[in-house]
């Protein structure tokens, strides 16, 4: 069974696995579970798995994506039930199928996060509501500007006991903006403590992501 597509959450103590030993973690589970995965031919044989947009350490995600190929057929509505028996705590298979396109078509997210111990969310909101928010970063040529403001879709910040509460819609790839490269383009009036969820994904056109 080839091209399919897993769907699932990291969240809690997982979130400080990193992303070659989630793909470690991935293939044990697989294994324990009697799940047979497809390898590579060759003198190096490998599985065929691969993770759609790695998460940065800390961060957690509700819509995680696995492509990969089995070397059976599987029933692939039993096959979450199979493979959350053997996943360490806090990581959960939500769905499998079989991928409908390829993984490049992700290319918005929807996040939610905290931010503490900078500027209140009137100064945020604002910042990131700029027709232009030029950000100077290294590229395999050297160092480089963009504007990342087209990639912002949402941005809204509101004060809470807890903290600034974000709400974020981000371009995933090409170009990618992460809720890490927002926070570096404060510069001095960024938080010193933030964290962000991954909540949906979506395609160009803001149809979900599968």
């Amino acid at each position: 069974m080839d091209k399919l597509r897993l769907k699932f959450s990291k969240t809690g103590r997982a979130v400080y696995i990193s992303h070659l030993d989630l793909m470690r973690t991935m293939q044990r589970v697989f294994s324990r579970a009697g799940v047979p995965l497809k390898y590579s031919e060759g003198f190096n044989p490998h599985a065929k798995i691969s993770i759609i947009l790695p998460l940065t350490v800390g961060t957690a995600s509700l819509c995680e994506y696995m492509d990969f190929a089995l070397a059976e057929d599987r029933d692939l509505a039993a096959l979450p039930e199979t493979l959350n028996a053997y996943m360490p705590e806090g990581i959960r298979a939500l769905e499998a199928y079989e991928a409908p396109g390829k993984g490049a078509e992700l290319r918005w997210l929807r996040l939610e996060g905290v931010l503490k111990g900078g500027r209140d969310g009137a100064f945020y909101t604002d910042f990131f509501a700029q027709s232009s928010i030029l950000v100077e970063h290294r590229a395999k040529r050297g160092l480089r500007t963009d504007d990342i403001a087209p990639s912002v879709k949402l941005a809204k910040f509101t004060d809470t006991p807890d903290g600034v509460a974000a709400e974020l819609v981000l371009h995933a790839q090409e170009p990618t903006v992460s809720p890490e490269l927002m926070m570096a383009v404060l510069g001095d009036d960024g938080p010193t403590y933030y964290k962000f969820t991954r909540l949906e994904a979506f395609k160009e056109d803001m149809t979900p992501f599968r």
